[in-house]
């Protein structure tokens, strides 16, 4: 199976957190790691199941480095046979904004035909977990999830 890993960050918290999660996959999948700001809605392919982490920024707003992308996804491009599971960072500090950023992309990639395939992943920045101890079993689930559906 080939998993692609996108991100979409302000900091560099979400490129970090999909770094682990493909490092933790080892080399048993064909991967890719590639930041939202370098991809495009034609970009995604049927044939890849997509792990994508996002922070939230200002007001509930999408990270810089994902805007573009969620632009164009605004368009309603054709997405139907893309796959994806999706990850927020956040922080329950700004409880009414809390990881809007990944709610409002995996809305417009539903809203495109894209599958979401298991819940969204949450972190909270206020919790003491570390982010990847939230996010790499969160993956692996969703993964599971991926194969289920393809049997």
């Amino acid at each position: 199976m080939k998993i692609g890993f996108l991100f979409g960050t302000e900091t560099g918290n979400a490129e970090m957190v999909c770094e682990d999660i493909q490092a933790d996959f080892g080399d048993d999948y064909e991967t890719t790691l590639a930041d939202l700001a370098d991809t495009t809605p034609d970009d995604l392919d049927p044939d890849v199941f997509y792990i994508i982490v996002t922070s939230t920024y200002g007001n509930g707003d999408l990270p810089t480095t994902a805007q573009p992308f969620g632009e164009a996804l605004e368009a309603k491009p054709d997405l139907t046979g893309v796959r994806f599971a999706i990850f927020g960072l956040g922080d329950m500090v700004f409880a009414e904004t809390f990881n809007n950023g990944s709610k409002t992309l995996a809305a417009l990639l539903t809203s495109c035909n894209a599958t979401q395939v298991g819940e969204r992943g949450l972190f909270d920045a206020s919790s003491a977990d570390l982010p990847e101890d939230i996010a790499i079993p969160w993956a692996h689930a969703c993964l599971a999830q991926t194969a289920e559906l393809a049997a």
